[in-house]
């Protein structure tokens, strides 16, 4: 079927080609028939029309699914392109004759139906001719008359819409200026962009920059320059045409149907003017567009004369990710184009931007926008959403903060704490207690509430609560995160649990990674994602994603002594700049996060500290002396601080006792059970679950073991199926029901 793509076909003849085809695939048949066609045709507008004059449709439809029915199929575990069949090939022959014969501008659906009536010693042939009943010159010609007919209305369709066939390909810019934000700022880069166009050779911009920082925005500038005729005189009156790689591809199922669009498209625009400019956004996508199996002919391949030539300007637009990962490989188009880099914009650049589109804004969405709400908009996007860029992110918070504000029945003054509901909502970020100036109250209680819930561990809490003061207070380095410290002691005294209470109480995600799980130095890969060419890669990093997911957290790396020693390295960038790289290049921000790593490291060398009549060491110093051997000095330097936990002593045991028996008080008021403990059992619990060795986890084993068989009997099969109260006193010097 190679020959039809070197002449022009009808959009009607192409769709049926490609029909038959599909059909064919459909029956899984090794060849493209005849019969496929015919049977494609019956459901087509003009054909069955005609046809239903002379023949029932349905009837010869029946007939041809019979037949195709019957014919031998591919096996389904099999992958194959089908061909054209010798029949199917000289009706294809016969119908590009009768084009030639009849000077027709193009292959329509009557040559191949003429194509069909001519076969030789065909059964197709015999099908249709004994359908027609001897009246083929009578059909033929109510179908060219309704084809035609078909014609003559596109063309008035067309007319009326007053657009060409290339017209449709693209969007014209300049007709659509006045619906998009004006450009604010960039200076420097539209005028390189004119400098560039007005060249005589190579006079193609490529703007490249991160998603989100105004790349298209810089385009709809131009083209508003253009309108005004603030331009140089070489640019003055030209039309930037936006060209939409979808559209162009959205059908080309033949060969030579895509190149058709391109030079059509590309003809129409360099008749339409000297000066005129084509726009690609994402011209990394025509890079192997259209290219099909081992051809090397692509989209860009195709644009290349035109680039040379140097009538129509061209302007991309690309990210630095995609333009390394496609555009770059392509040598020659790069050669063509003028590279113009579009930076971020900086946070007081951004804030002037936001306040020019502020109107607009208001005006949408029937509200007003405070100017603490705007500064604080742009501040907060830019401090919590890590994987976008500015202006692109501030601009979405102020727009999702009016959308909001419109479901309210009183539309008001957008301020600070509507600006950080929606971060709070969109971003996992506890932004409204940095809003709220009465949230100061908050942190003031924190350390007695958290003091109420950890015993004799001060010093670790102090340090925890201040380091998140001072970043609320903005004293804190912004580059850092929140807090890094080591919590070195023994088992059991608390070092895990104030993570957790920390992160319950500041109401945010606490992400805990068991750095024991971490021993092997491939495991380590894991956090930030395997290399490429190793198993794993494509899932990315453990903690890079965790982070990227919760980036307002309590990190704890539980027993860090235990891991790898590369772990250590990986840590020295987080804890010196808040951030990390995956394998894939992304980036996990690290400067809303509390670090925490405990460690037992030292605890086993500190009961010999205070060996000896003069020995002035400390069992803390014995600790911090073994640390200084287990942890590199550039690992514990960059810590903001390492806390020393305390042994556990009989008032803390007290206090964790009578903390475990609360919490057994509240699970059992669920079964309207309540207990009284008397005070000997009391202090047997404690004196069996008081050990300085292993800590309070011996006394919820000792909880556990003693004190909980006696209560599970009595709910599930005694005094207490339907609740009640129960005493727990001693008996033989054991704990029994009193």
């Amino acid at each position: 079927m190679n020959a039809i793509a070197e002449i022009k076909q009808t959009e009607r003849a192409a769709k049926l080609l490609n029909q038959a085809y599909e059909c064919c695939k459909e029956y899984r048949h090794e060849f493209i028939m005849p019969e496929h066609l015919l049977l494609m045709m019956i459901d087509e507008f003009n054909f069955n029309k005609a046809l239903n004059i002379f023949y029932s449709p349905y009837l010869l439809q029946g007939r041809l699914k019979e037949f195709l029915e019957g014919v031998e199929r591919m096996p389904e575990d099999k992958e194959y392109e089908p061909e054209a069949s010798e029949q199917m090939s000289k009706v294809i022959e016969t119908a590009l004759q009768s084009v030639v014969s009849s000077s027709a501008e193009a292959l329509d659906e009557t040559h191949l139906v003429k194509g069909i009536l001519q076969l030789e010693d065909s059964w197709v042939c015999y099908l249709l001719k004994d359908s027609l009943n001897g009246k083929e010159p009578n059909f033929m010609s109510q179908l060219i008359n309704f084809c035609d007919l078909d014609d003559q209305m596109d063309q008035e369709e067309s007319k009326a819409d007053g657009k060409a066939t290339w017209q449709k390909l693209v969007t014209c810019m300049n007709d659509h200026y006045r619906q998009y934000n004006p450009l604010i700022g960039r200076e420097q880069e539209l005028k390189r962009t004119i400098q560039v166009l007005c060249r005589r050779d190579k006079n193609n911009p490529l703007h490249v920059g991160e998603p989100g920082v105004g790349k298209t925005a810089l385009v709809w500038g131009l083209v508003r320059l253009i309108e005004e005729g603030k331009v140089p005189e070489r640019l003055k009156g030209s039309k930037v045409y936006q060209l939409d790689m979808g559209t162009l591809l959205a059908g080309t199922q033949y060969r030579g149907d895509f190149e058709n669009r391109i030079k059509q498209m590309m003809d129409g625009i360099q008749e339409a003017g000297d000066n005129n400019i084509v726009y690609i956004d994402e011209i990394h996508t025509l890079v192997g567009a259209g290219a099909t199996g081992e051809s090397a002919m692509d989209a860009s391949n195709m644009l290349k004369p035109y680039l040379e030539a140097g009538s129509i300007r061209f302007i991309g637009s690309t990210t630095y990710e995609e333009y390394n990962r496609h555009f770059s490989r392509s040598k020659g188009l790069i050669r063509r184009f003028q590279q113009i880099d579009i930076a971020e914009p900086s946070v007081d650049e951004t804030k002037n931007i936001i306040r020019q589109l502020q109107p607009r804004y208001e005006e949408f969405h029937g509200v007003k926008y405070s100017d603490e709400a705007i500064s604080f908009a742009v501040d907060a996007s830019a401090r919590h959403v890590n994987d976008r860029f500015l202006p692109d992110k501030a601009i979405d918070l102020i727009d999702e903060a009016g959308a909001a504000m419109e479901t309210e029945e009183d539309p008001r003054t957008i301020g600070k704490k509507e600006i950080a509901d929606v971060l709070s909502k969109t971003c996992k970020v506890d932004a409204l207690s940095e809003a709220e100036e009465d949230d100061y109250q908050q942190l003031e209680s924190l350390a007695n509430r958290m003091l109420s819930q950890i015993y004799g561990q001060d010093e670790a809490i102090r340090q925890v609560v201040e380091a998140v003061q001072m970043s609320r207070a903005g004293l804190s380095d912004d580059n850092k995160p929140l807090a890094s410290l080591l919590f070195v002691g023994p088992t059991g005294v608390g070092k895990t649990e104030v993570a957790r209470v920390l992160s319950k109480e500041l109401g945010i995600a606490l992400v805990r990674f068991d750095m024991s799980e971490y021993t092997e130095k491939h495991a380590v890969a894991k956090l930030i994602g395997s290399p490429a060419g190793y198993v794993g890669y494509e899932d990315g990093g453990l903690l890079t994603d965790a982070i990227r997911k919760s980036p307002n957290c309590v990190l704890l790396l539980d027993e860090i002594e235990k891991a790898h020693q590369d772990i250590y390295n990986i840590l020295l960038q987080v804890m010196d700049y808040a951030r990390l790289t995956d394998n894939k290049g992304r980036h996990a921000d690290f400067r809303n996060v509390v670090l925490i790593l405990t460690s037992n490291a030292g605890a086993q060398f500190a009961s010999q500290a205070a060996i000896g009549f003069n020995s002035n060491t400390s069992r803390g110093d014995a600790m911090m002396k073994q640390i200084k051997k287990t942890f590199k000095p550039e690992f514990l330097n960059r810590l903001s601080g390492t806390v020393v936990f305390h042994d556990m002593d009989k008032q803390m045991a007290t206090l964790i006792l009578q903390k475990k028996l609360r919490e057994l008080d509240a699970r059992l008021e669920t079964k309207n059970v309540k207990m009284t403990l008397s005070s000997d059992a009391f202090d047997h619990l404690l004196s069996e679950g008081f050990t300085a060795e292993y800590g309070a986890r011996e006394m919820d084993r000792v909880i556990s073991q003693k004190l909980k068989p006696l209560l599970m009997r009595e709910i599930l099969f005694g005094s207490l199926k339907h609740g009640g109260n129960i005493t727990i006193g001693m008996k033989d010097g054991c704990i029994s029901i009193g």
